[in-house]
């Protein structure tokens, strides 16, 4: 199967530091990076991921702003603002910030603009970046058909119809129903990525209607999924280490995601006019490793409760994305809402 996503060469990634090779941001003098964020940066999910990585661009010496909790109607003055104020690059962290991106973009050509989960390019100076949702997606996938008692499963989910959650919660149906063909994969789409009251009751209901592990792929509205797992004593998975903190024994791994490393080597080749205006995605096949990665702790990739055989069958998969063995084709329809 061939995977759904344009690729180019993908940039090898290092956990902490920019890519071999890739000129450091830390040498680029008069570099300045500006951020915009959807949430809040407290959520220990999507924008704490990004707000880690400005801040790690400032401790190198970088001259960093950002914006956290901008609404849609601002999305372009808030980018306008940033170029005019010499910023380059202006990164939204979003793929919701990818058509102001687009519309700024022409306007402002010496800067730079990167979408963080955003779906494709755009011009000249307009590039988009992400991790291989459809990867962690199936492995999760995999993880909920194993550990599964009852054989249903659920996924709670935002911004239904954007391309990287349509990978991402496509793949995973496709993860459990590749050890579980006749597992209940039942998805929830709710109206707000920060509404954790909202995202609980949604998770209440599939538990109600006997689902025992809950994915998701909220911003602050996945602690609503932890929340319920955690009652009703049911598997999740997370999106940060806080969410396997909040929940050890439900919680079962986190999707951890590298935007450290992705931003600051996209940064770098920005810097220096290498960067190509298309969508790049990090996966298992990256030189320099994933842009996100299934772990549980800094030193374990799944709860202590996930058997040694389940770890290694996933390990395995991860070892066949590597070397181009497996590939996935993800498809609206794999990400519809329902069973």
């Amino acid at each position: 199967m061939k995977l759904s996503i344009h690729r180019r060469h993908l940039l090898a990634i290092a956990a902490l530091a920019p890519l071999a090779g890739v000129p450091s941001v830390q040498a680029q003098q008069g570099a300045k990076v500006a951020m915009l964020l959807p949430g809040s940066i407290n959520d220990q999910s999507w924008n704490a991921s990004g707000f880690a990585a400005i801040t790690k661009l400032k401790g190198m010496g970088v001259d960093t702003a950002y914006s956290e909790n901008v609404p849609a109607a601002d999305h372009i003055e808030t980018m306008k603002d940033y170029a005019r104020r010499g910023f380059s690059p202006v990164i939204g962290h979003s793929g919701r910030f990818l058509s102001a991106a687009q519309r700024v973009g022409p306007e402002f050509e010496k800067t730079i603009f990167i979408v963080g989960a955003g779906s494709s390019g755009m011009g000249k100076n307009v590039t988009s970046i992400n991790y291989d949702d459809t990867q962690v997606g199936f492995l999760m996938g995999v993880l909920a058909g194993r550990m599964s008692k009852t054989g249903k499963i659920g996924s709670v989910n935002g911004l239904e119809g954007l391309l990287n959650i349509v990978n991402q919660v496509g793949a995973f149906r496709q993860g459990v129903k590749s050890v579980r063909p006749n597992a209940e994969v039942r998805v929830i789409y709710i109206k707000d990525m920060e509404d954790a009251a909202m995202a609980k009751e949604a998770a209440l209901t599939l538990i109600g209607g006997g689902t025992d592990f809950v994915f998701g792929k909220l911003n602050a509205g996945q602690s609503g999924i932890i929340q319920a797992a955690r009652e009703k004593n049911v598997f999740a998975t997370g999106r940060s280490f806080g969410h396997v903190q909040a929940a050890p024994q439900n919680v079962l791994s986190a999707i951890v995601e590298n935007w450290d490393a992705m931003y600051l080597t996209a940064a770098a080749e920005a810097r220096a006019g290498t960067l190509s205006p298309s969508l790049i995605a990090y996966g298992y096949e990256a030189k320099g490793g994933p842009g996100a990665d299934l772990m549980y702790s800094k030193d374990a990739g799944f709860a202590p409760s996930v058997p040694k055989e389940v770890v290694a069958e996933i390990e395995s998969l991860k070892k066949k994305f590597a070397s181009g063995q497996l590939k996935l084709t993800v498809s609206k329809e794999d990400a519809r809402g329902g069973v």
